[in-house]
C-alpha cells in the first residue's frame, strides 16, 4: 500500500469541484466555461470526470452499470449540440459545449504550466504512441508519463500507471467501456485526475481529421465525421439522434403538469382573443407613436425568462429612439432602490408614451410574448439581462417562474414597491400560484390600471 506524507492527503481526497450545474435528462450536467472548468479539473483533490453527449446518454438508457458509473463521476462534461439542444429544451440552457477535442488542448497547456505528468490509455496499437509526441511537439514542457494502448494494453495498466507517477490519466477506450473502466480501478489509481476522452488520441495522433472551423461552428461536425467513417457511425449519428431527440420530447412532455397544462391553456386563450378584440386599438396607437417621434413604434429588447432563458420582449415605443445610448447617464436618477432604473420625469419619454406608461397600454403587445409562449399572462416581470447580472442568489429564485404581463407587485404599486418588496412578492407568488390567484390578479390589475397608481 502506498503511504502518503501529510501534505499529499488532501490532494488524494475525491473532491467534487463548486461549479454551476444543470439537470438535463437525469444528469447533473457542468454548467461553466472553458477556463473555468479546466481550473476545476487540476485543482487540488482526486476525481474522475465524464463526457456526455447524444450517443452516450442514449447507451446510458440500456445500460444500468454505465449509468451508474456516470452518476459516480465528479464532473459530467456536456458535449455535442444533441445535449445542448436537450438543455434548452429542459429551460437549463447551457453555457458552453464543452468537448473533449476542444477542451484537451487547453487542459494540457494547463498540466504543463502545472507540471503535472500525463498518461495516455487506449486507442489502436500505436496511437497513444503517436498522440504523446505530437503533443509534446505542442506542449514541449508537458510531462507524459507514459502511454499503452487500449486493445492488449489493459492487464497491468493499473500497476504501470501508479509507478509512472502519472497525475492526470486520460482513457480512450470508448463509450462505456472507459467509463466502466475507470469505475472500477478508480480506488486503486494513485491519479489525481481520470478523463474518459473518446476519440480524443485519435485526434492527436492524426489518425481522424477535424471538420473545418465553419462547420464546427455551425455545430455539424457529427456530419462531418458521419461523411467520413459512414460504416462506422451511421447507425449511431442517424438512428441515433432520432432515438436521442424522441426521449427529450418525451422527458419534457412528463415534466409538464397538469396545473401548468391548465395555465398554458389560460394563457393561449385569453392572449388570442385579446389580440383580436384589441386589433384596432394597436393600430390607433401605433399610427399616434408615428406620428409624434420617427422610429419603430413596437420596441424590441432582449429580456431574461424562466430558467435565465432570453427571449425577445415587445412594446409600444414610449420613449424617444435614443433611450437606450442615453440610460447610463440618467441611471442616477433612478427613483427606485435596488437594480432596476426607474425615473419619475424620465426625459427620455415621449407625451404619448407618458400616456400609454400611465395605463400601461405600452405592454399590450407582451400579448404576443404570451401566445409564443415566453411569459404568462401572471408572473414576475422579466428583467433586463444587466439587471439580472446584479441580482443575488436569492432574487434569481424568481427565475424559476415563467415571466408575466402582470402579477403581486404591479397591483400592489407598481414602481412605487422597491427591489427587495417587489422579490419577495414574486417568490411568494411561486410559492402559491394557482388559476384562483391568477384570476384574483387579473381583476386587481384593471383596477391598479385605470388607477394609474405607481406607473410612471
Amino acid at each position: 500500500m502506498k503511504h502518503y506524507r501529510a501534505d499529499e492527503i488532501f490532494s488524494q481526497v475525491s473532491v467534487r469541484p463548486e461549479l454551476e450545474t444543470s439537470h438535463v435528462l437525469g444528469f447533473d450536467m457542468v454548467n461553466a466555461t472553458t477556463p473555468d472548468v479546466v481550473q476545476a479539473l487540476v485543482a487540488p483533490g482526486r476525481r474522475r470526470v465524464a463526457f456526455m453527449n447524444a450517443h452516450c446518454m442514449n447507451v446510458a438508457s440500456r445500460s444500468e452499470d454505465y449509468a451508474h458509473a456516470l452518476h459516480r463521476s465528479d464532473l459530467i462534461l456536456p458535449d455535442g449540440i444533441g445535449i445542448e439542444i436537450a438543455s434548452k429544451v429542459a429551460s437549463a440552457p447551457l453555457k458552453e459545449n464543452l468537448n473533449g477535442t476542444d477542451l484537451g488542448p487547453h487542459l494540457m497547456r494547463m498540466a504543463a504550466e502545472k507540471g503535472l505528468r500525463v498518461y495516455l490509455l487506449g486507442g489502436e496499437t500505436g496511437t497513444a504512441e503517436r498522440a504523446a509526441q505530437r503533443l509534446s511537439t505542442q506542449f514541449p514542457d508537458l510531462q507524459i508519463a507514459g502511454t499503452r494502448d487500449g486493445f492488449g494494453g489493459l492487464v497491468g495498466a493499473v500497476e504501470d500507471i501508479n509507478a509512472s507517477g502519472a497525475d492526470i490519466l486520460l482513457v480512450a477506450l470508448g463509450v462505456p467501456l472507459q467509463e466502466l473502466w475507470i469505475d472500477r480501478h478508480f480506488e486503486d489509481l494513485n491519479v489525481r485526475l481520470a478523463m474518459g476522452v473518446g476519440a480524443l488520441l485519435d485526434f492527436w495522433a492524426g489518425n481522424v481529421s477535424r471538420a473545418p472551423a465553419f462547420i464546427r461552428e455551425a455545430r455539424m461536425e457529427w456530419v462531418w465525421r458521419l461523411a467520413m467513417e459512414p460504416r462506422r457511425l451511421a447507425g449511431r449519428y442517424l438512428i441515433g439522434n432520432v432515438t436521442f431527440l424522441a426521449r427529450v420530447a418525451i422527458a419534457q412532455m412528463k415534466q409538464i403538469t397538469l396545473r401548468d397544462s391548465a395555465k398554458r391553456a389560460m394563457d393561449f386563450c385569453l392572449s388570442l382573443t385579446a389580440l383580436l378584440l384589441l386589433a384596432p386599438i394597436f393600430l390607433a396607437i401605433t399610427l399616434a407613436i408615428r406620428i409624434e417621434s420617427r422610429g419603430n413604434p413596437v420596441f424590441s429588447q432582449t429580456r431574461v425568462g424562466q430558467n435565465g432563458r432570453h427571449f425577445t420582449i415587445y412594446k409600444f415605443r414610449s420613449m424617444y429612439a435614443d433611450a437606450e445610448q442615453r440610460r447610463k447617464s440618467l441611471e442616477a436618477q433612478s427613483d427606485r432602490a435596488g437594480v432596476c432604473f426607474k425615473a419619475k420625469d424620465d426625459p427620455r419619454i415621449t407625451r404619448i408614451g407618458r400616456f400609454l406608461r400611465r395605463y400601461s397600454i405600452d405592454e399590450l403587445p407582451q400579448i404576443f410574448n404570451v401566445l409564443l409562449g415566453n411569459m404568462s399572462i401572471v408572473g414576475p416581470r422579466p428583467g433586463l439581462p444587466s439587471e439580472v447580472a446584479a441580482y443575488s442568489d436569492h432574487a434569481k429564485k424568481r427565475l424559476g417562474t415563467k415571466p408575466g404581463l402582470t402579477g403581486l407587485w404591479q397591483v400592489s404599486g407598481r414602481a412605487d414597491i422597491g427591489f427587495d418588496q417587489m422579490i419577495e412578492m414574486d417568490l411568494a407568488y411561486a410559492r402559491s400560484r394557482s388559476a384562483m390567484l391568477d384570476i384574483m390578479i387579473i381583476g386587481l390589475t384593471l383596477r391598479a390600471v385605470l388607477t394609474g397608481r405607481g406607473a410612471y
